[in-house]
């Protein structure tokens, strides 16, 4: 297996990138392709572990890429001329089975272009989506769209649920999973044009799609446990995502600030470090990796734009993963026997 990693994509590239490749080798069977500028990327090794990349691991690639595609640039704009890019080269190398998976941090919007035009879409779906895993309580939530259309009509929220229902069966082994609409209040009558239009057409057509839509979830109730999935367009899933880790880490860190202000808090402390740590554990969106595009023909994983070495190691590890469970492979073929159509 090859795991095709965007050097230069993200805040922290390439120093995080290099570094993550490097904690993950050890722990993966596959082999990583850090894709990007090469002298750029030995020196960096060098400088970092005072190695050539070949004393440090023979499953370490590196494959020359001489552009980049900038946070700011305009994503289809990008993909079309910056052929020599590190994403763009990810991509042709994943269309050409040249690799198994490709990973990148860099530019959303560009990531689903490239995706989409480069890699291309499974038949019967109008368009990919994000969908990354969180902590729940006593279990996992999928949440489907985390960011990559702003803009959605139901037929879409309709696929996202589908898509969902078809990866978490396969990949999680969850057989009947539960998968709920966000929206500001329960009821069928409640939010925007968009969520009750999609609530009606999930409602008409989960039975035939074997989707198991439990109704409308508000965000509070999302880590409860009781849902499996929760489906949403991608401004609004981002919005919520960003939301979730700020307060993962405002958790952390006032436990952290509280259990430290003195020499009683400390003692105090003591016998509940164990419980503590579990929560601080469980709260630590690192520990879950990048989001996969499901949609496309090929794994394609989103790490966060601010991962660090441990968020791509992770991230790394959960793509190896992904292959070896043929998420989308299974994707397609149970997606075609209820092929949708725009309607």
């Amino acid at each position: 297996m090859k795991i095709l990693l965007d050097a230069m994509g993200g805040d922290n590239a390439p120093d995080a990138n290099i570094k993550g490749a490097i904690k993950a080798i050890n722990q993966i069977k596959a082999e990583v392709v850090l894709i990007g500028k090469e002298e750029i990327i030995r020196n960096k090794i060098k400088e970092f572990y005072g190695k050539e990349l070949e004393e440090i691991s023979d499953r370490i690639k590196i494959k020359n890429a001489t552009e980049m595609i900038e946070m700011e640039d305009k994503p289809t704009v990008a993909i079309k001329h910056k052929k020599d890019s590190s994403m763009v080269v990810g991509f042709k190398m994943l269309k050409e089975d040249d690799g198994d998976v490709f990973i990148s941090a860099g530019n959303s919007g560009a990531l689903l272009t490239g995706a989409t035009l480069l890699v291309g879409r499974i038949k019967g779906i109008d368009r990919p989506a994000l969908a990354g895993i969180l902590p729940a309580y006593k279990s996992q939530l999928l949440l489907i769209d985390a960011g990559s259309n702003t803009n959605c009509k139901p037929i879409n929220l309709l696929q996202f649920a589908q898509m969902s229902s078809i990866y978490l069966r396969n990949t999680f082994g969850i057989e009947n999973p539960k998968i709920g609409l966000l929206n500001i209040g329960t009821e069928e009558t409640k939010g925007n044009e968009l969520t009750r239009e999609s609530f009606q057409l999930l409602k008409e057509k989960a039975e035939e799609l074997n989707i198991n839509f439990i109704g409308n979830v508000e965000g509070r109730d999302a880590f409860s446990g009781n849902v499996d999935a929760i489906v949403t367009d991608g401004f609004t899933g981002n919005v919520f995502l960003k939301t979730t880790e700020g307060l993962g880490k405002f958790v952390k860190t006032t436990l952290n600030e509280s259990f430290k202000k003195n020499i009683w808090s400390k003692i105090g402390a003591i016998p509940s470090l164990p419980a503590i740590n579990r929560l601080k554990k469980a709260m630590d969106y690192k520990s879950y990796g990048g989001a996969l595009f499901l949609g496309v023909k090929k794994p394609v994983v989103k790490a966060h734009g601010s991962s660090d070495e441990v968020l791509f190691e992770f991230t790394i590890k959960q793509a190896e993963k992904f292959v070896e469970n043929q998420a989308v492979e299974k994707m397609i073929e149970e997606f075609q026997k209820n092929n949708l159509t725009n309607t």
